[in-house]
C-alpha cells in the first residue's frame, strides 16, 4: 500500500478523536519496549499475514509447510488472518487458519491480467464452500492502482456474492475510495478500509488523529454498514516520507496507540503486517521491507 497524495476529509458525523493515546513522553525507550510487547501479549483483533521468506516473492510457489509454520508463530496474538491472494501457495493460508482457530479475512488478488482475476475468483469460491473464508474481499487497491475500471470490479463483486450468498463480501481500498464510489459502498456487505497516516506523511505525535479521521471517513461513507480497518501500520526503518520517520521506536508507538485505541472502542483492525518482507521495496522503496511485528527471520523485533 502506497498512497501520498492529500486528500480531504468529509466532515465526520462520528467523532473518533476522543482517545488521544499514550502520552510517550513519559516513557524511557526501554519502558516503550515493555510497553510494545505487553500490547501485543494482550492479542489483537487481526494481522495480515506475510507469507515470503528472504529470497522469495510473488509467484514463486510457498509450500503449506512454511504457511503452517508461520500461523502458529502469530498464532497466540491474533483472532483473525488476512490474506491477499487465492492461488500460488496463499490457498494454505485460511485452510491452516482455520485448523489453528483462526477466523479468515480472504482475498483474491485483482489485477490487469483477466486470466489470472479468473484463477482467483474461482479459488476463492471454491475456499469459502470449503467453510475456509468468514469474509471474502473481491480486491485490493484495485481502483487506487488504475488496474480495472470500477464496472469490471463491481461484476467482480457481484459474482461472488452470487457465488456465496452466506459469506460476508466485501472489497479493499483506501478509505477515501469509497465516499468517492458510492456504487461500492452499495455493493458491499461490510466495507474494507485502509488507513495510512505514514503514507500520507504525518508526524507520528498526529499518526492517531489522522488515523481516526480516516475511518471516520470511511464509516460516514459506509452509511451504516460495518467498516474494518483491514490495513494500517508503521515501518521500523528505511526511508522516510515528508514528517512521517520510519524508526523502531515509531513503529512501536503507532502499533500500542492503535491496538489501545482500537480495543476501547471495539473497532475491528487487521494490522499490517505479521512478518517483514524483503520483495516487498520497489515503489514503496526501502521502506517497504520493514512493516513487520516480527522480522525476515521471523523474530519478534522488540
Amino acid at each position: 500500500m502506497s498512497y501520498r497524495g492529500e486528500h480531504d476529509f468529509l466532515i465526520n458525523s462520528v467523532d473518533f478523536t476522543d482517545y488521544k493515546g499514550v502520552d510517550f513522553n513519559k516513557h524511557a525507550v526501554k519502558e516503550l519496549e515493555q510497553l510494545w510487547k505487553a500490547t501485543l501479549e494482550k492479542g489483537m483483533h487481526g494481522l495480515c499475514f506475510s507469507m515470503y521468506e528472504d529470497g522469495q516473492k510473488p509467484g514463486d510457489i510457498i509450500t503449506e509447510q512454511q504457511v503452517e509454520r508461520r500461523i502458529k508463530t502469530i498464532k497466540p496474538y491474533t483472532k483473525w488472518v488476512r490474506s491477499f491472494s487465492c492461488v500460488e501457495g496463499n490457498e494454505h493460508i485460511p485452510r491452516v487458519a482455520k485448523k489453528n482457530g483462526l477466523k479468515t479475512l480472504v482475498g483474491a488478488w485483482l489485477g490487469d491480467d483477466l486470466e489470472m482475476n479468473e484463477a482467483e475468483i474461482e479459488s476463492l469460491i471454491k475456499l469459502a464452500k470449503e467453510g475456509c473464508v468468514d469474509i471474502a474481499a473481491v480486491g485490493n487497491e484495485v481502483l487506487y492502482r488504475n488496474d480495472l475500471t470500477k464496472e469490471q470490479l463491481l461484476e467482480y463483486i457481484h459474482r461472488v456474492k452470487t457465488a456465496l450468498p452466506d459469506v460476508e463480501v466485501g472489497y479493499v481500498d483506501a478509505y477515501y475510495e469509497f465516499s468517492q464510489h458510492p456504487e461500492l459502498t452499495e455493493a458491499c456487505d461490510v466495507i474494507l478500509s485502509n488507513c495510512y497516516p505514514y503514507w500520507e506523511g504525518c508526524h507520528i505525535d498526529g499518526a492517531l488523529n489522522h488515523m481516526q479521521q480516516m475511518f471516520g471517513q470511511a464509516v460516514d461513507a459506509a452509511k451504516g454498514k460495518k467498516v474494518i480497518i483491514t490495513e494500517t501500520g508503521w515501518p521500523s526503518q528505511g526511508s522516510s516520507l515528508k514528517g512521517a520517520v520510519s524508526t523502531g521506536e515509531n513503529a512501536m508507538k503507532y502499533f500500542i496507540n492503535t491496538q489501545m485505541w482500537a480495543a476501547k472502542e471495539n473497532i475491528e483492525v487487521f494490522y499490517f503486517s505479521s512478518f517483514d518482507e524483503s520483495w516487498k521495496v520497489g515503489a514503496e522503496g526501502d521502506v517497504g521491507a520493514y512493516w513487520g511485528l516480527w522480522d525476515k527471520d521471523e523474530n519478534l523485533k522488540f
